[in-house]
């Protein structure tokens, strides 16, 4: 069984960077495509990030180019998601999802396990 386990949020200012991690257990990330997603009050999950099994893909939310990057760490099974120059309107509960195979996709329903999420809050 997947299990997937966000942390790294917290409240940061305008500007600011945070780092979340996604640690992954009961498989590995080599053959599962991960991706990040966020969630707002009162609005709908949105695709951030994605990155392919393999690695060699990742796909970007226009919203977050130039400001987040997906990267991983295969010794520790765990996905980062690194957060620059933050702006109020990222904040959101923040998830991974995981799916068996070699293609990532932005759209929620490609994944079918989830983590719990991790509050992030921009604010000063």
């Amino acid at each position: 069984q997947v299990q997937l386990v966000e942390s790294g949020g917290g409240l940061v200012q305008p500007g600011g960077s945070l780092r979340l991690s996604c640690e992954a257990s009961g498989t590995t990330l080599n053959s599962n495509s991960i991706g990040w997603f966020r969630q707002a009050p009162g609005k709908e999950r949105e695709g951030v990030l994605c990155i392919s099994a393999s690695g060699t893909t990742t796909k970007y939310a226009d919203s977050v180019k130039g400001r987040f990057t997906i990267s991983r760490d295969m010794t520790k099974n765990t996905v980062y998601l690194q957060m620059s120059n933050l702006k109020p309107e990222d904040a959101a509960v923040y998830y991974c999802g995981a799916r068996w195979g070699n293609s990532c996709s932005l759209i929620h329903t490609w994944y079918n396990s989830w983590g719990q999420g991790t509050q992030v809050t921009v604010s000063s």
